[in-house]
């Protein structure tokens, strides 16, 4: 890697940071129903109102925007599902589609972990589908392990999967 910087997403990179994120997660909209694709994606570009629970964290490789992610230090703040309040969570990790393969998403997850045992929390919590593999591989080689009664389904046949990291 080149010179790889991590930090919070500044205010005039927003637009760019959401636009990266849903590019990243165009893979998967084949996958979902098209209502289902078109909410999720409106869900994933506005970053703005994750902002008043949620760090927007970036990765810059060599200045360029190639990363970002959600990260929620009081679990309780992401609706998606009841997490437990002692946790931090994180969620819509991407990475640039052209800058995969180089270790960034790694980077991001290790910026959450850092995070949640900095400010005390007891685990790092994160929800991810049986679409992402690359992710669910790199989530459990680190330790996250699967934690079923935190799962959810947007859709009726689609789970989405929850897992631990114990702190």
């Amino acid at each position: 890697m080149s010179s790889i910087l991590v930090r919070d997403a500044r205010p005039n990179e927003l637009d760019a940071t959401g636009a990266l994120m849903v590019a990243a997660y165009a893979q998967f909209s084949p996958s979902l129903p098209a209502h289902a694709w078109r909410a999720y994606e409106d869900e994933i570009r506005d970053v703005r109102r994750r902002l008043a629970a949620a760090a927007l964290i970036v990765v810059e490789d060599a200045g360029q925007l190639r990363g970002a992610v959600t990260y929620y230090p009081d679990a309780t703040k992401e609706t998606n599902t009841p997490w437990p309040a002692s946790w931090a969570v994180f969620r819509l990790l991407a990475v640039d589609p052209q800058a995969r393969g180089r270790g960034l998403g790694r980077v991001l997850t290790e910026e959450c972990i850092r995070r949640a045992r900095a400010t005390g929390r007891d685990a790092l919590g994160l929800h991810t589908t049986h679409l992402m593999e690359v992710a669910r591989a790199m989530y459990e080689r680190i330790g996250f392990v699967r934690i079923p009664e935190h799962d959810f389904y947007p859709v009726p046949t689609f789970r989405v999967m929850a897992y631990r990291l114990t702190l």
